[in-house]
């Protein structure tokens, strides 16, 4: 028996177990109510950053449609997703660039 089972005390878990035989909680989060049927491609707590942009250019695909298909104003959508107007700026201009590299 190696010394750190030995060594180990009862509390602490045994990390050669087996996946099947540990216990994990599926708790999900806000995109999904279980990780096994969330619809995203990676796990927002594997990168965090990865998450906040695509958020990000979700919103801004919501902000370009409501512009150009409601007309309404850069105050306007402000005020609709709580945003400043310069926010609603950068984002219709991101969204304006994205829309134009995957049609190119």
């Amino acid at each position: 028996m190696s010394s750190t089972k030995l060594n180990r005390k009862r509390y602490e878990p045994d990390l050669d177990r087996l996946p099947e035989q540990m216990y994990y909680a599926d708790n999900g989060c806000e995109v999904a109510m279980s990780c096994l049927n969330c619809p995203l491609p990676q796990c927002k707590f594997d990168n965090p950053g990865w998450y906040r942009s695509y958020r990000r250019q979700v919103r801004d695909e919501e902000i370009l449609w409501s512009y150009h298909y409601e007309g309404l104003t850069a105050f306007e959508l402000a005020n609709r997703f709580g945003l400043s107007p310069r926010t609603i700026q950068r984002a219709l201009n991101r969204a304006v660039k994205e829309s134009f590299a995957v049609a190119a």
